[in-house]
């Protein structure tokens, strides 16, 4: 494993277990301040609570003015090979911290992370503050507004894509808004193993570590049965269940390390389901089909990774008649639903449209806004993993 890629999470774990809120860590292939001479952190061992308690070792050293401190650079030396590290209590001191200018960060607060403080705070605000937020199919749709609502409310966001241009365009738009680095972009084929990983990885290098996955990221090809090819079926299933696994798998492994270092620090995995994996779905089963399937990973996978600290939680939106899922002229439900007559007498889209808004008790469909404070309401409640929590206006109702 890349030295950077396994020491960055044990690093930014050890600064928050140090500071008791989030912390922001980035990798550097050279010494990013020649002025400083950063701690050198030697770790001989595959074993990551070992490793993690190298770090806490080195970590202890570090002091100023008499006040526990956590060192502003770092060389991490694993297995031979030196990664160089900043870190900072947040994106605009670390950009701060390259002009050589601290060399470690006083710490007020010297008790440890703990879920009842840092993770679940008593301002609602600071919920996501600072932390490190990865969302899958973000260029776009749901994507894009739970994009917009984390940074809103503090979070570094990774926009991960396979649409990279419109990935790219909203991180440089949403940095220059802010006036700061608040989002950066990466490709993915969240289908692709090998793509998953990379993704990971520069996660890792530019961010130190993950706090929050939204795996969002998902398809639909409206079809009976009686018509559909295997091959659809196949590519819908593919996305909406086979990826989720992917995204948690390598999600997980970081969010693990990072615990390493920081027990009682609290990571969670959200994947972003939907009210059709609640109750089926007419002509429609591949889409249920992998929705009810994704809702089991997320019980079997609640249950596997409660014991790194790590909780796995759906949301499960009703329709969301304003994205391109829906809207879009040429691909959307509307369109596909009005083709395949699943709405029995509809003649125009606005027709099939104003069929599913009378199926919804408050007679609108989902927005941006009610999945982001589902998201939300998860992350803060540090007692509650392997739900699937329905934002349907009153459509599909738990029993």
């Amino acid at each position: 494993m890349n030295n950077a890629v396994f020491t960055a999470p044990l690093i930014r774990g050890a600064a928050i277990q140090k500071a008791g809120k989030p912390w922001t860590v980035r990798f550097f292939d050279k010494n990013p301040a020649p002025s400083q001479s950063p701690v050198r952190i030697l770790i001989d061992t595959d074993d990551e609570k070992a490793a993690a308690e190298t770090v806490h070792k080195a970590f202890d050293t570090v002091k100023e003015g008499g006040k526990t401190a956590i060192p502003a650079f770092i060389e991490a030396v694993y297995k031979g090979e030196s990664a160089f590290f900043i870190t900072a209590p947040d994106m605009p001191s670390l950009k701060a911290a390259q002009s050589g200018t601290a060399a470690s960060w006083p710490i007020d607060n010297t008790l440890p992370a703990k879920a009842g403080s840092a993770v679940c705070p008593s301002c609602r605000a600071d919920v996501v503050k600072n932390r490190v937020a990865l969302v899958t199919g973000g260029a776009q749709g749901f994507g894009e507004e739970i994009v917009r609502g984390l940074i809103n409310q503090g979070a570094i966001v990774c926009i991960a894509d396979l649409n990279i241009e419109g990935a790219e365009k909203l991180a440089s738009a949403l940095n220059t808004e802010y006036g700061k680095e608040v989002a950066f972009a990466v490709k993915v084929n969240v289908a692709d193993e090998e793509s998953v990983r990379e993704m990971i990885k520069t996660i890792a290098l530019k961010a130190g570590g993950l706090d929050l996955c939204v795996s969002n990221a998902g398809v639909l090809r409206a079809s009976s049965i009686l018509e559909q090819d295997i091959a659809s079926f196949r590519f819908v299933t593919d996305i909406n269940y086979t990826a989720f696994a992917i995204v948690s798998k390598h999600c997980a492994a970081l969010m693990k390390r990072q615990n390493a270092a920081c027990p009682s620090w609290t990571s969670d995995i959200i994947q972003i389901n939907s009210k059709s994996g609640l109750e089926g779905s007419n002509k429609n089963g591949a889409y249920a089909g992998g929705k009810f399937g994704s809702i089991g990973l997320v019980e079997s996978f609640a249950l596997e990774l409660v014991g790194y600290g790590i909780k796995v939680n759906a949301v499960c939106p009703g329709n969301f008649f304003d994205g391109p899922l829906w809207s879009d002229p040429e691909k959307g439900l509307f369109v596909q639903y009005l083709k395949t007559g699943k709405v029995p007498g509809a003649k125009t889209v606005q027709d099939v449209k104003a069929f599913y808004e009378a199926k919804v008790p408050m007679n609108r469909g989902c927005s941006g806004p009610d999945v982001l404070r589902a998201v939300l309401y998860l992350v803060e409640q540090v007692y509650e993993t392997g739900q699937a929590l329905p934002v349907t206006g009153g459509q599909v109702m738990l029993h």
